[in-house]
């Protein structure tokens, strides 16, 4: 028998809300505010079938290009043989939430602001590059007072 591909085949566990969060919407999911430029995560919302992205789109993350009364217009770049397509998708705010992607990236560039600030006023050069994790530092076993310990495994009992 053959396998129908329908819109919406396969999508069984990732348009199905999760657990302890069907029902109403959050009132916070309509109160957000999204400004062109923006990054958001598309992630579709089973309870709400209006303006839901097709399933291609589902976790991909994009930057908002145009905001209108209950949608918005996502730039996606999606991957079609050798070479990445732009597409743009416009999906209800029910579908899209803000990516936390660039979190870490703005925090560190907030710290290393002011480690420059303070820098400045003590006078000193400060290095900012992040430095990959370097070896572990050497240690030295003695087996003087740690004798080595044979481990081996507990015989299986059954207790009747």
């Amino acid at each position: 028998m053959g396998h129908s591909g329908g819109i919406r085949s396969g999508t069984r566990y990732a348009f199905s809300r999760d657990f302890r969060k069907k029902g109403m919407i959050a009132l916070s999911t309509y109160l957000k505010v999204y400004r062109v430029g923006d990054i958001v995560d598309i992630k579709a919302n089973g309870a709400v079938q209006k303006g839901m992205p097709h399933k291609v789109y589902h976790g991909k993350t994009g930057v908002v290009y145009n905001v209108t009364k209950s949608a918005l217009g996502v730039i996606i770049y999606k991957k079609v043989g050798n070479r990445f397509i732009e597409k743009r998708v416009n999906v209800r705010i029910e579908h899209v939430n803000h990516s936390k992607c660039r979190t870490e990236f703005v925090n560190r560039v907030k710290a290393n602001a002011e480690k420059k600030r303070q820098a400045r006023e003590q006078g000193t050069h400060i290095h900012l590059k992040r430095q990959p994790v370097q070896p572990r530092e050497e240690r030295t076993v003695c087996a003087k007072d740690n004798l080595p310990e044979t481990v081996t495994p507990i015989p299986y009992e059954t207790t009747i």
